[in-house]
């Protein structure tokens, strides 16, 4: 049976403060994220399967999507947990509830990083997370291989 590989794409809308940045970014500011999920497996061949000729459902990639990234990023603001990341978010907490903190800075590309451990964790046994790919801006934005990072 043929190597498949599925992509789903997902957007959502966030704020991040870039702590100790020497540019314009250093300011609270924000995006809208588009990200890209790319997995790969063998169609399903069994004849009683429901899902018979699928790698995966792309509802269920949605749902795990949703759980693990977009219902927790989605217009939130996003801030590193360190000591200013804490007195911002003691700062903001009484006017705003969707803060999220977080272990890193919180580029495109550690959240990347990130995203790709939150899926390693929860997809199915029978496919790969073979890529990512989030888009900070239109023409800017990282990826993720699972092939560099074994």
């Amino acid at each position: 049976m043929a190597t498949i590989r599925l992509t789903k794409e997902f957007s959502f809308e966030a704020a991040h403060s870039l702590e100790g940045y020497d540019g314009a970014c250093r300011e609270i500011h924000g995006h809208s994220y588009r990200l890209f999920v790319t997995i790969k497996g063998e169609p399903s061949t069994d004849p009683y399967d429901p899902k018979q000729g699928m790698v995966m459902d792309f509802g269920l990639l949605k749902r795990i999507v949703g759980e693990q990234i977009i219902s927790q990023f989605d217009h939130a603001f996003v801030v590193r947990r360190s000591e200013q990341g804490c007195e911002l978010r003691e700062l903001l907490a009484g006017r705003y509830s969707n803060i999220v903190m977080v272990d890193y800075q919180p580029t495109c590309e550690n959240m990347l990083s990130d995203f790709a451990e939150r899926l390693l964790a929860t997809l199915p046994d029978e496919v790969e997370l073979y890529s990512l790919r989030l888009h900070e801006t239109a023409s800017s934005y990282a990826e993720w291989y699972a092939e560099d990072n074994l």
